[in-house]
């Protein structure tokens, strides 16, 4: 029987709170900064609950860790 590994991109991408909630940060603000406005860059600096639709899909990718 193989041992179970996370996978290391969403480990990096997302976080597991305490009460079991997963994190994750909004896309968009990696570059082309310049363009975009000053709320949208406060926007994403929050983190955000991740959707009911793959929350299932991401604490597989999380098991093991």
């Amino acid at each position: 029987m193989h041992k179970n590994k996370p996978n290391k991109s969403a480990t990096k991408r997302v976080k597991l709170t305490a009460k079991g909630k997963i994190k994750r940060y909004r896309q968009g603000s990696g570059h082309l900064k310049s363009v975009k406005s000053p709320a949208q860059l406060r926007r994403f600096r929050k983190q955000e609950d991740v959707s009911k639709v793959f929350i299932k899909n991401v604490k597989k990718m999380l098991q093991g860790a």
